[in-house]
């Protein structure tokens, strides 16, 4: 074969050609044909790449500079994301793909491997442009419109995966020169070959827009899965991992697929409200539950002036137990000592500006337990930081377990609290 059938004879490979022969005389390689094959091809692959470096970046740079002339956010994120030059990558491979003709004959089993090789090329630069696009189109959507911050990156992940998939079956159907759709049609037998091995991204899309659809899960919130050590923020949702920082700021990987085939707990709902539950029990010893002795009603209402609507109130109405229709109300009895404790308390977290008045507030007795007679605390504080939060609950238990002996009564217990029974009658009662 002659480089005449592979070489084209218009009148640039011509004129190249005579340069190249001339060049191989001066060094002593007489026609040699092979040679002049591989300079003449070298050089028009050289000439073509550098052709398209030069419109990449003439092309580039152009946008760019639009793309800061607009100093707009879309421009910004354009900008930052390299979006534009991701792009831009498909020229290279174009503008080799229009020039490789002139570099060998159109019947040359060379130039058809070279032609499939640039396709493969310009496929897989336009899939590598478009996943960029698609990158960018979510970064904006979370960024502007996804105010409830739903995760969505699974939803990428698998855009971004098709696009990849159909690029591959694509390249590979140029490469054996068959129809993406006689590709599509083998692939039926691997099917379950793929899912097995996609498993875990299969379900992490379907969790993912389990979670999103019924508002589930958001970046951001607080939440405890039982039976792992998830118990913090959520950092990110990807399509396989749900990312938390807990609150000793290491991290948990939980598959997505976790939280939805089980339970898990979502503290959205107390943040969003602006106040957490206190819920809190005081344990009494029944022993020390009596009646007042003559005189200590009056005793106690000059000790505690808070107590004294409470107990006018009842004294004039001829009543036992008091029941006011408030958002608040203070309730008790005047037969026990742990009838006007309670309604000590009740009077102390009502007048308390931490806790909020709105939501439901009740000091109540429980069934007796071994460890005694519960005072349940349950009320709302203001707060739902966390330290803030621990701060008033620690001072409505401190004050609950100290009250309790102002009144007689024996602590024998208290939740979030170690209580020393020594240490009774250490503070005088607030005054008002």
């Amino acid at each position: 074969m002659t480089y005449t059938s592979i070489i084209p004879s218009h009148s640039i490979a011509v004129w190249l050609l005579s340069h190249i022969e001339r060049l191989l005389n001066a060094i002593g390689l007489e026609k040699h044909h092979t040679i002049e094959q591989i300079i003449y091809f070298t050089i028009i692959v050289s000439v073509s790449l550098g052709i398209g470096w030069v419109l990449q970046f003439i092309t580039l740079w152009i946008s760019e500079k639009i793309a800061k002339a607009r100093k707009s956010d879309v421009a910004n994120d354009l900008l930052a994301q390299h979006t534009l030059t991701k792009c831009s990558y498909v020229i290279p491979p174009l503008v080799f793909l229009s020039l490789a003709p002139f570099a060998f004959e159109s019947t040359s089993p060379a130039l058809t491997i070279i032609i499939r090789c640039a396709l493969v090329l310009v496929c897989m630069a336009f899939a590598f442009g478009l996943t960029a696009i698609v990158t960018f189109i979510f970064t904006r959507y979370n960024k502007r419109a996804n105010t409830k911050n739903l995760p969505i990156k699974g939803i990428l992940a698998v855009i971004n995966g098709l696009i990849w998939i159909l690029a591959i079956i694509v390249a590979v159907s140029i490469i054996v020169h068959k129809s993406p759709a006689a590709l599509l049609g083998g692939m039926t037998a691997f099917a379950a070959v793929l899912m097995l091995i996609f498993k875990d991204s299969i379900l992490g899309l379907v969790s993912g827009v389990q979670m999103s659809q019924n508002d589930m899960l958001r970046v951001g919130d607080w939440i405890v899965v039982p039976n792992t050590p998830a118990n913090g923020v959520v950092l990110d949702v990807t399509l396989t991992t749900v990312k938390v920082q807990n609150f000793d700021n290491t991290i948990v990987m939980v598959p997505p697929y976790t939280l939805v085939s089980s339970s898990f707990q979502n503290w959205r709902g107390m943040s969003d409200s602006g106040v957490r539950r206190i819920s809190q029990a005081v344990y009494i010893n029944p022993d020390s539950v009596a009646a007042p002795e003559p005189g200590q009603i009056e005793a106690l209402v000059e000790k505690f002036p808070i107590l004294k609507p409470f107990v006018s109130n009842l004294q004039q109405a001829n009543k036992t137990i008091a029941w006011d229709k408030g958002v608040a109300p203070v309730n008790g009895t005047l037969e026990t000592n742990l009838g006007l404790y309670r309604a000590y308390m009740t009077s102390y977290l009502v007048q308390n500006e931490m806790i909020d008045h709105t939501k439901d507030l009740m000091l109540y007795a429980g069934p007796m337990s071994p460890e005694g007679i519960p005072v349940n605390i349950y009320c709302f504080s203001v707060t739902t930081q966390w330290q803030a939060f621990e701060a008033v609950l620690s001072a409505v238990m401190e004050h609950a377990v100290l009250a309790a002996s102002w009144f007689g009564l024996e602590v024998l217990s208290a939740d979030h609290l170690e209580v020393d029974m020594n240490a009774k009658n250490a503070l005088p009662g607030p005054k008002a």
